[in-house]
């Protein structure tokens, strides 16, 4: 990690505070989720906190063949990640994913769920299970490619 001194900031920053700047760094993470969290109740009083939802599909040997991971809180449920084994793709196992976590998303209360795929990624596959473009970000990661963003009403 290195360490930038307030004077050297382009923001002109304050020399009571230093910059450190690096790369993974799971004790920040960690505090700035708490930090958002007291946040985000405090402006959602009465509903209860995001919770995390997966979605494991295992083969007869036990071994992960398909996951999805992601969360709900309050009427929306978002998914994060989801994988499918290369060898079972085509098989169906991403409709079961979706359609597991979104039975999971509508039993907790959601009515919509967001996800987000580049295009050199699955689009398609969610636009076939009903879900809608509401936006994309152009060239991201790389230039040519789009982050694309969708929703679901349940």
């Amino acid at each position: 990690m290195t360490e930038t001194e307030g004077t050297t900031s382009p923001m002109g920053a304050d020399r009571r505070y230093r910059s450190r700047v690096g790369g993974a760094d799971a004790e920040l993470d960690q505090t700035l989720s708490d930090e958002l969290d007291k946040v985000n109740a405090e402006a959602t009083r009465g509903t209860a906190p995001a919770q995390e939802l997966t979605v494991r599909i295992e083969d007869e040997a036990g071994e992960l063949a398909a996951g999805m991971s992601g969360w709900t809180w309050g009427v929306a449920a978002g998914i994060a990640m989801t994988w499918v084994r290369d060898g079972t793709r085509g098989e169906g196992l991403g409709a079961r994913l979706l359609a597991e976590f979104e039975a999971a998303a509508r039993a907790r209360g959601c009515t919509h769920v967001f996800v987000t795929s580049f295009t050199f990624q699955a689009p398609g596959f969610y636009e076939r299970q009903g879900y809608r473009e509401i936006f994309r970000w152009e060239d991201v990661p790389v230039p040519g490619a789009s982050d694309v963003h969708f929703r679901k009403e349940l």
